[in-house]
């Protein structure tokens, strides 16, 4: 008689055993480590040309346009084409754009004044003060004829990047044996999120030492280093045969179907998509940095550290765990805890007290990237990982860059300690409702258990 599952030495280490999945995972963290400190630093960029809480909220726009446009046919083009094919592609035109970037913010002076690029400009601190009513207009500078342009290529990036994300978030079940997904998962997410909150602090640390244009080189740079890695992956096991279908909406909207019917997903994605649109803070941090902590461009690459370092710390302690038992239960009590860490650093006028909130916003977000990622997953057909993996990347992205645009305009209005705390309360509300509101989340099994839908 077979042993069970749960009763067997759990290993850390399964999929990492594994070539093609650990080269996957490698090369995927690269790339995502250089898109965070491009988009970090893009942020501080942007701020220090403008002085202004308005277009650090554009910033987010840019990047949640093409989210709420490309994201579902993404998912269909990742169910019906080769995944690897779709990422090599995309990774390589996002090199080319750093690249551009770097040039950009090498030779910015040398950008000539033409009319368009004035118009932009105007239309620009136009936004910008029709949202801070209370800003001395003097104090805001759009005078730079390189920042539209900035915008322009943060769009352009982004566009491709949603484009390729089903495909890169949806390869993995592919790469290896179905019996150690569950450990890929985690190691996965852990991947993502310290990637996520350790890029923005290279970036920041790059760029108090060196200047804008190494940072955009670096993530040209780690993007190559990405392809170089994926070219010799092969597949563990073949994707699933794609049932002929006439190419309409309702095959680009069935993964918003699935969503629909499985409540737990859809629970745990309407738990981080408002968790975060209202508890995000990281959009401030350069304001934080610069006149609330007053600790300039090295505290701000500090400030981006704290993260990183609780998410790395919970990322290993969760990988050197057997799966959790209650993971609802986990999930709904760390994103309540990120609230509540939000609310302190939002109240905080001490560095290093900032610092600690922070750190544990990244132990509970690792915590909330690890549930929700391995129920998409385990939960989720192969024929349709792509279109669900594109919903949810809504779901994810939006909350993230709209969370960005909330943040920087309620700032504008209220002060960022008024949007960073009343955001965290927020978050909290939204806790409690879902954990309410969905009690099978609440009563989930444990993960090893979990089976996708037939």
């Amino acid at each position: 008689m077979p042993t069970p599952l749960a009763s067997l030495p759990h290993d850390p280490y399964s999929s990492l055993r594994i070539a093609n999945f650990r080269d996957y995972l490698a090369g995927s963290f690269l790339a995502l480590l250089g898109r965070q400190a491009v988009s970090a630093v893009a942020t501080w960029q942007v701020y220090q040309w403008t002085h202004s809480s308005t277009a650090l909220g554009l910033v987010g726009l840019v990047n949640v346009l093409p989210l709420l446009a490309f994201s579902l046919p993404a998912g269909a083009i990742a169910d019906r084409h080769d995944r690897k094919t779709l990422i090599a592609w995309g990774t390589g035109i996002i090199a080319v754009l750093n690249l551009t970037l770097a040039a950009l913010a090498l030779w910015h002076t040398a950008v000539p004044p033409i009319a368009p690029l004035r118009w932009a400009n105007e239309a620009l601190l136009h936004t910008a003060l029709f949202f801070e009513r209370q800003a001395d207009p003097q104090s805001l500078h759009f005078e730079n004829p390189a920042l539209p342009l900035v915008f322009i290529l943060l769009g352009t990036s982004a566009c491709v990047r949603i484009l390729m994300w089903p495909a890169r978030t949806s390869i993995t079940p592919l790469l290896l044996p179905t019996d150690r997904l569950s450990n890929a998962i985690t190691w996965n997410a852990s991947a993502f999120e310290i990637a996520t909150m350790a890029g923005p602090t290279i970036g920041g640390f790059l760029v108090a030492y060196t200047d804008f244009p190494v940072v955009y080189a670096m993530g040209a740079t780690l993007d190559c280093a990405f392809l170089l890695l994926l070219r010799p992956i092969r597949y563990f096991q073949s994707p699933a045969p794609r049932p002929p279908s006439r190419r309409s909406w309702r095959e680009v909207f069935a993964g918003a179907e699935f969503i629909w019917r499985n409540k737990i997903i859809l629970g745990a994605s309407s738990l981080d998509l408002f968790a975060v649109l209202l508890g995000g803070a990281i959009t401030l941090l350069p304001i934080y940095a610069d006149q609330i902590l007053h600790v300039g461009p090295m505290g701000f690459g500090w400030l981006r550290a704290a993260p990183s370092i609780g998410a790395f710390a919970m990322a290993m302690w969760l990988a050197h765990r057997p799966p959790l038992l209650r993971p609802g239960r986990t999930l709904l009590w760390s994103v309540g805890g990120f609230g509540v860490a939000i609310v302190v650093f939002g109240l905080s006028s001490w560095f290093w007290l900032s610092m600690l909130a922070l750190f544990l916003t990244g132990v509970f977000d690792n915590v909330s990237v690890v549930v929700r990622q391995s129920l998409v997953q385990l939960l989720t057909p192969d024929p349709l990982r792509g279109r669900v993996t594109s919903v949810n990347q809504i779901f994810i992205g939006s909350s993230n860059e709209i969370g960005a645009l909330r943040a920087g305009l309620m700032s504008a209005f209220v002060g960022p300690i008024g949007a960073v705390v009343w955001g965290g309360i927020g978050t909290i509300a939204v806790t409690a409702i879902i954990a309410r509101a969905v009690p099978s989340l609440r009563r989930l099994p444990p993960l090893h258990s979990l089976r996708p839908e037939s």
